[in-house]
């Protein structure tokens, strides 16, 4: 008889860094995925406000609505038993005030099923994490290059490689630890730095563009698929080429179609 795993908690994800095992995580935005990832066993599933630009087609995420990240968080919700489900809360659903945030992730959390949300900011979002955490809403921060801050940064570029900046992120992860986040990610950050961080903190990072020295991994499944043709950053890998496979697919039922070879008998009924 085969035992089903239970479920992923923030715990669990803490224990993990305890005992240096590494963390798993990917975007995801609908069930059918949320299945597959689900039963290869990934930690964490994260519905990034990402799913705008790589579903959308937007230029960044900035215009990614609350509605739109509670859509794609309910049917990832309906796809997983096992990871733990965080949300990214999108520009301006956390940042105007605490009263915001609260009722924004509490929402979030009671119409998705989700576990817990995730915030973009340092030291200056700390007093809303522990409103957040006090209230019993799980937060994963997310520091270095935050792309709800991608005009203020100066675009998608490295962030800590200055010593002024590198101390700024020092003391934000400690005062998001502080608050009482659970995990942080960590994105586009010298690898060096990201080790010292992790290295400081009992809370465990994932990192995107931060080198193997985070306590866990996180890329948008999309661009790890090799589906989001065009875009190759330095931190991305493709562990696989389904761009070509979908192409040779629609082509090959395009043909068969074309010649009548399909639908054939086997495909038809009585």
């Amino acid at each position: 008889m085969t035992t089903k795993p239970r479920p992923v908690t923030t715990r669990d994800l803490v224990t993990k860094k305890a005992r240096h095992e590494k963390i798993i995580a990917l975007t995801c935005y609908d069930a059918l995925f949320a299945r597959l990832l689900d039963a290869a066993g990934v930690d964490v599933l994260l519905v990034g406000d990402s799913v705008h630009q790589v579903l959308g087609g937007a230029p960044s995420t900035l215009g990614a609505s609350l509605e739109q990240m509670i859509y794609h968080a309910r049917m990832v919700r309906q796809g997983t038993a096992h990871a733990l489900l965080v949300v990214d809360m999108p520009f301006l659903s956390y940042q105007v005030s605490i009263e915001d945030a609260i009722r924004n992730c509490g929402r979030v959390l009671k119409e998705t099923g989700a576990e817990a949300v995730k915030l973009e900011g340092g030291s200056a979002m700390a007093p809303t994490v522990a409103a957040l955490v006090a209230r019993g809403i799980p937060v994963m921060g997310h520091l270095g290059l935050t792309p709800q801050s991608v005009h203020a940064l100066g675009g998608y570029r490295v962030q800590g490689r200055e010593e002024a900046s590198a101390a700024r992120l020092r003391d934000d992860a400690a005062a998001l630890e502080e608050a009482g986040a659970f995990a942080l990610v960590l994105e586009l950050v010298p690898s060096a730095l990201a080790l010292e961080i992790s290295g400081s903190l009992t809370i465990p990072t994932i990192g995107i563009g931060a080198g193997p020295g985070c306590d866990g991994q996180v890329l948008v499944l999309p661009d790890m698929l090799g589906l989001n043709e065009g875009f190759e950053p330095k931190f991305l890998k493709h562990f696989a080429h389904l761009a070509d496979a979908v192409r040779d697919a629609v082509r090959q039922y395009g043909t068969e179609v074309r010649d009548g070879t399909y639908p054939g008998p086997e495909h038809s009924f009585d």
